[in-house]
């Protein structure tokens, strides 16, 4: 009995010690390698100092700022100019705060960095609480990411507070009824966004449970989402690329973090149907690189679109032609996984710069 309660206690202890590691790894956030590298980017490159700079300009005026939470984030399902969206994108001006104030105290080490991106922080985690709207919630990027570039450096209590916000955000994702098998929802883009904030949050807080949940998701939402041609569920539904690159924005970015979390390269992975993240990028290149054009939303089945239009929101308008540009953020997380990519971001956005943007640094970081 005795061999067999100190064999129990190892695996005991070593099952927590798993925990703990998987909690305080970080990938969604800077890691120490990529920190250190960045640190002597910053030193040595001019165009990463530019990025750098203007990033420690944000966080000194945060600095002098309070925080401004809002309790409940309102954007999915409102026009252009209603109260509730134009709160909550006040309020959000906090996110980017955090994530500057956040990459200032890991770069220059300054504590009032730190102290000031908890208040922030902890604000957030005592008054927001998530409806389950994964359109809503795909807005807490910056803020995960800032929170796990700082996770082991927050006092003991409000790392706990802070992570048990994380936690519930994402357990209302997951309950909604947005979330039901059958709904439209359950497979369409909310449910790329959804799969996006839930990864991020089970990879930062280090909850193994809700990381085998996104892995087992994306690969059902690969197949049900991204058709064996390139186009997507949304495309069909929407006739916009607009809402193919709001797919395969948060798809991205959670492949991105599997990747550094555990190697596994889901852009190229490929469904039995032929579908795969990868594809669905490729198939739009053509409307990035002049080739083909797209009016958009001519056949949209979806009534919010044409309130949009009417609305005043030309973007919306059925008609108008997709803008190529707007392809750019899609273009630079693909790069993370293939950069011949970059090459037609830096011809759209007309710059020559090796960095055409701040996302170009954190792709090249992390090889």
């Amino acid at each position: 009995m005795g061999r067999m309660r100190c064999r129990n206690t190892f695996i005991l202890s070593y099952g927590l010690l798993l925990a703990s590691t998987a909690a305080t790894a970080q990938y969604t956030g800077f890691n120490p390698r990529e920190l250190t590298r960045l640190k002597a980017w910053v030193k040595s490159d001019r165009e990463v100092k530019g990025f750098y700079d203007s990033l420690l300009q944000a966080a000194d005026a945060a600095l002098q700022d309070e925080p401004n939470p809002i309790d409940t984030i309102r954007t999915e399902g409102l026009l252009k100019g209603d109260p509730r969206k134009i709160a909550t994108w006040t309020s959000l001006a906090d996110l980017q705060k955090m994530y500057a104030l956040a990459l200032a105290y890991r770069l220059k080490g300054d504590s009032y960095y730190l102290d000031k991106a908890e208040v922030y922080l902890y604000a957030w985690a005592t008054t927001n609480s998530s409806r389950g709207d994964p359109i809503d919630d795909t807005n807490l990027d910056p803020a995960i990411e800032a929170y796990d570039m700082l996770k082991k450096k927050l006092t003991p209590g409000e790392d706990s507070i802070i992570s048990r916000w994380l936690r519930r955000t994402a357990a209302a994702e997951l309950n909604a009824p947005y979330n039901r098998h059958g709904r439209a929802t359950s497979y369409n883009n909310w449910h790329s966004h959804r799969l996006k904030i839930v990864g991020e949050i089970a990879f930062t807080i280090g909850d193994t449970a809700l990381q085998g949940y996104t892995v087992r998701e994306l690969k059902v939402q690969i197949a049900r989402n991204l058709n064996p041609d390139g186009s997507s569920a949304d495309f069909v539904t929407r006739d916009a690329l607009h809402y193919h690159l709001y797919d395969l924005e948060p798809l991205l970015r959670l492949a991105i973090v599997l990747r550094r979390a555990t190697g596994v390269d889901y852009y190229s992975y490929t469904d039995t149907s032929g579908a795969s993240i990868k594809k669905s990028v490729d198939w739009l290149l053509p409307w990035l690189d002049g080739r083909k054009t797209h009016a958009e939303f001519v056949n949209s089945t979806v009534e919010f679109d044409r309130k949009r239009a009417q609305n005043g929101e030309t973007s919306y308008k059925a008609g108008t032609l997709f803008e190529p540009k707007n392809g750019v953020a899609t273009l630079l997380l693909a790069v993370y996984f293939d950069e011949g990519m970059l090459g037609l971001a830096r011809r759209l956005l007309g710059t020559a710069d090796r960095y055409p943007a701040w996302q170009a640094v954190v792709d090249a970081l992390g090889h």
